[in-house]
């Protein structure tokens, strides 16, 4: 059962996110170590990321200019003062005993995403974001019943996005993953894969009656597919509500999404900010960001993408949604403008891009930089269809030919025979011998039977094989019936 609607079973669904994004730097948040994914267990751990005596952490300026960079885009204010804190609990992957992060003064404070779940437009207001270091990892496999230890990952530069409650279904959700994901690539502070690691996804779900104080809430942990949201989201609604119904209490916890039974299931109890006894870490002076490091980031950020959108709107005239749509990627707004520029054709590049070109890639697994038309080759093709040269039909029979490869436009539009009949004497001629052998239906439409021209038509694009401009056979038809 899909959470899109407002209500599930008489009940409002509540959902706040907690994304922690690894940043792109090329060392660790307090320490010189590599941060690159794939090394050998443990080379990649310095005597800082292992907590050993008589080591300091130093702060990574890098991690700090990509937190503004990200604060400024979603329009939050930046902290001129912010403190590091020691977060303490005992896993064995976490050397020091305490994660270093931020609690009562995050580094980003406030801020909104916006996105579309379908054609209508939501906003999620951000509560914060703040600068913290990754554990290390247990690895489960291949141990003969053992458990390693791989400490590569401890103190990678992390940021934690934390949403307000603000969503409503798992589809809400979802969309708000994906628009925060696509931003910070944009926004060239993380690269984005999930697979890695790079971008994971915390989802806190509660149900409640409509008016009632929020309920309990379960949080999802370390979600790493858009798709796996919505099914985790899915199911653990219908799960809270069964528990409810059922007249039993929901209880607070931490738990898992397995997407081979599509089931969530709990691991821990959740802890509370109490149960980790911040303090501030006394390694580590408050971190001060004058006005003018701000003012520098800010000038040195791309255009963004609600700007940019804004942009297309104003410039090519696209609907709201077509200029979200086409602002979803650097690469995608690119392709976009550059075909536009090319054709003169924006709205018809858009409904290209996201009709025909958006389904290739999608059913093979590529984006729009590995799209095998690129954008001046879609102008042209879209040129074609403008300038009557071509049918929308025929066009999509061109656009898989080129997709394989296959030629260029109007070689492929010749050698596939898909040129349409615009000469307007041969057009008359044909539409003479039309009406001659249709009678009855030119007799239907002076009587006021709409549908009989269409009827008309049908038949001079069959006489022609398809290959009439419609346009020109609607044109020249009116004109002969006296329309």
């Amino acid at each position: 059962m899909s959470t899109n609607s407002k209500l599930i079973r008489g009940y409002e669904v509540v959902i706040g996110l907690e994304n922690h994004v690894q940043l792109s730097t090329q060392s660790k948040i307090f320490s010189g170590s590599s941060t690159a994914f794939g090394a050998e267990p443990n080379t990649q751990a310095s005597p800082v990321d292992l907590a050993l005596p008589g080591t300091l952490p130093v702060l990574n300026r890098g991690a700090v200019e990509r937190a503004i960079r990200f604060g400024l885009s979603v329009g939050a204010k930046i902290a001129p003062l912010s403190i590091f804190a020691r977060k303490n609990y005992f896993y064995p992957d976490l050397p020091k005993g305490y994660q270093i992060s931020q609690y009562e003064i995050p580094v980003v404070q406030g801020g909104k995403l916006e996105f579309f779940v379908g054609d209508k437009k939501h906003t999620v207001n951000l509560t914060r974001a703040h600068l913290e270091e990754d554990a290390g990892k247990s690895l489960h496999e291949d141990y003969h019943g053992l458990t390693g230890i791989d400490l590569n990952r401890a103190g990678t530069p992390l940021l934690e996005i934390v949403s307000e409650p603000d969503m409503r279904s798992g589809a809400e959700a979802a969309e708000y993953a994906k628009t925060l994901h696509a931003l910070v690539m944009w926004l060239g502070i993380c690269d984005g894969n999930m697979q890695e690691g790079s971008f994971r996804c915390d989802v806190n779900v509660s149900v409640r009656k409509p008016g009632a104080p929020y309920g309990t809430r379960r949080e999802i942990k370390n979600l790493n597919s858009f798709r796996y949201i919505l099914q985790a989201v899915d199911y653990e609604v219908n799960w809270q509500i069964d528990e409810i119904e059922d007249g039993r209490q929901v209880q607070q916890a931490t738990i898992l999404f397995n997407p081979d039974t599509g089931e969530t299931r709990a691991m821990r109890s959740k802890e509370d900010a109490a149960d980790y006894r911040y303090f501030p870490d006394p390694d580590l002076p408050p971190l001060v960001i004058a006005p003018e490091w701000v003012e520098r980031v800010r000038g040195e950020m791309p255009e963004l993408p609600a700007l940019m959108a804004e942009r297309f709107q104003r410039d090519y005239g696209l609907p709201a949604y077509d200029a979200a749509m086409m602002t979803q990627s650097v690469a995608l707004s690119g392709f976009f403008e550059t075909a536009a520029k090319a054709c003169g054709q924006p709205k018809l590049v858009a409904n290209w891009l996201m009709g025909e070109v958006s389904r290739r890639l999608n059913a093979e697994e590529k984006t729009i930089a590995d799209s095998p038309v690129d954008a001046a080759t879609l102008a042209a093709l879209i040129s074609r269809i403008s300038d009557g040269t071509i049918s929308n039909n025929g066009a999509k029979q061109v656009f898989e030919a080129l997709w394989s490869g296959s030629g260029e436009v109007d070689s492929l539009i010749d050698s596939l025979g898909l040129k349409q009949m615009s000469d307007t004497g041969e057009l008359e001629r044909i539409l003479d011998e039309v009406l001659a052998a249709n009678p009855k239906s030119v007799e239907e439409f002076r009587a006021g039977k709409e549908k009989a021209f269409n009827a008309l038509v049908g038949q001079a694009m069959k006489a022609t094989k398809g290959k009439a401009n419609p346009s020109a056979v609607n044109e020249v038809l009116k004109k002969k019936l006296g329309a």
